[in-house]
């Protein structure tokens, strides 16, 4: 670990690839609030937080302060494979839009597991490994981040124990059959086999589950076997850390062809690919260097940022993790099992919550047929079929192109392509027949959760 001020440029490769991560936090003047204990209710501590999560990780998490942490060699050396990742001009999807603007996105798929989420995921596996564990248990939403930690487990040889939203395990056969192929165990949550799920299914009767409920179970089954530990793929500090290597590699691109952005657009489920592909460009932002337009969008059927409340709440529905500080709709708001299902976190990682408190990024919604005609019109002049949950900040790139249309102005937007889409052809085979339906809660179905959040 380092904490010397030094350009990020610095901490790179001859490849242009990190060799450290960037740790937003440690740049900010007012700091996401401190993670309670569900028990006490008090910060919690790292010796508890290690029960749960691998030390380092746990430390990781804690950490406010140090600005750049060096990437160990061996997660390096697995980055290699398919790092740096490209970042691509639309050149085709401005064309087709008629717009001054011009479009890049930085290509998060290009790797086996399909999605950003290697880039943390090997990372947690190298650290359980290091502390000597069997394995470790996770959740999984659309199942890109099940595939990719069940691909980094494998790379390490440890057990790896995956609860998938139950919607998603229906929807999403073949990305279900790729964990297992990897060597994973997976389970559709909310299940029978934890004590948890068996609550959830009794409170809940027919429920098609959610990210919190998933993360329960998952919380459960490692705190109930001796060699194991929980690792999760969004939400968390530690995930945003390791996600940075998108944002810096992005921002080195660009810097490296003289090219400035206007505009940094990303979707939102629990906040690890925007929160690491915005990392180098809100520190300059908060520096004062550049006023960048960030944008969060978020599916209208799990409107976290632009309909919850910022408050501490529960990171689970179970109610065993610790409680955040966030922008939520409730930890018991189960949300529509919308196509996205990596998108369907009740809550919004504190890092990004507070910078949306602050007014540093902006956040909105996007309906679920509308995400998807975005993604129809990318796949057919850009060739890449993109992720249900990638889809949503094309969509809002493709807006943001189209005003620039109507002005005139030739600013400059970068997107995430966090992932593609070739696991999700039921999604897109509803979408082709017409029957995909746009879902949004009523203010009373938000308030029932909201009411219940924890009187802190």
């Amino acid at each position: 670990m380092i904490n010397k001020e030094i350009p990020y440029k610095i901490y790179l490769e001859e490849s242009e690839m990190p060799k450290y991560w960037l740790n937003l936090r440690a740049f900010m003047d007012k700091k996401p609030a401190p993670l309670l204990d569900s028990q006490t209710l008090k910060p919690i501590t790292l010796e508890k937080l290690s029960e749960v999560f691998c030390e380092e990780l746990a430390r990781q998490e804690l950490d406010d302060t140090t600005k750049y942490i060096e990437i160990p060699e061996e997660i390096r050396n697995f980055y290699k494979m398919y790092r740096p990742a490209p970042l691509v001009r639309a050149y085709c999807l401005e064309k087709a839009l008629d717009t001054p603007a011009k479009i890049y996105y930085k290509f998060e798929g290009n790797n086996t597991s399909g999605s950003h989420k290697l880039n943390s995921a090997i990372a947690q596996a190298y650290y359980a490994k290091q502390q000597g564990l069997k394995g470790v248990t996770t959740e999984t939403g659309a199942g890109q981040w099940g595939t990719a930690l069940s691909m980094a487990c494998s790379y390490f040889n440890l057990d790896c124990k995956v609860f998938m939203v139950k919607c998603s395990y229906e929807q999403k056969p073949f990305r279900r059959e790729v964990m297992r192929t990897y060597g994973a165990d997976v389970t559709p949550s909310p299940s029978m086999t934890t004590e948890i799920g068996k609550k959830i299914n009794e409170e809940f009767p027919g429920t098609t589950g959610s990210l919190g409920c998933a993360i329960s179970e998952a919380v459960e089954a490692a705190t109930s076997r001796e060699g194991y530990r929980y690792v999760l793929g969004s939400v968390l500090n530690q995930v945003l850390l390791h996600q940075s290597v998108i944002g810096l590699e992005t921002k080195t691109a660009l810097d490296k062809y003289g090219v400035k952005a206007d505009i940094i657009i990303g979707c939102a489920g629990g906040g690890s690919n925007l929160g690491g592909l915005i990392a180098p460009f809100m520190v300059e932002k908060m520096q004062g260097v550049r006023d960048y337009k960030i944008i969060a969008v978020e599916p209208s059927s799990c409107p976290t940022l632009t309909r919850g409340v910022y408050a501490y709440d529960y990171c689970d529905t179970g109610k065993v993790c610790p409680l955040a500080k966030m922008y939520t709709l409730g930890s018991g708001y189960i949300p529509a099992a919308s196509h996205a299902g990596g998108l369907r976190y009740h809550g919004m990682t504190s890092t990004l919550s507070e910078l949306k408190d602050q007014g540093l990024m902006e956040a909105t919604s996007v309906k679920q047929t509308e995400v998807f005609e975005a993604a129809q019109k990318f796949a057919r002049v850009e060739g890449i079929l993109p992720a249900p949950e990638s889809a949503h900040a094309i969509k809002v790139a493709v807006d943001e192109a189209l005003k620039c249309k109507q002005t005139g102005e030739e600013k400059t937007i970068v997107f995430g392509l966090t992932g593609t889409g070739y696991f999700d052809m039921m999604s897109y085979q509803k979408f082709n027949d017409g029957i995909m339906k746009d879902y949004i809660p009523t203010d009373d179905e938000i308030k029932v959760a909201i009411d219940k959040l924890p009187k802190i």
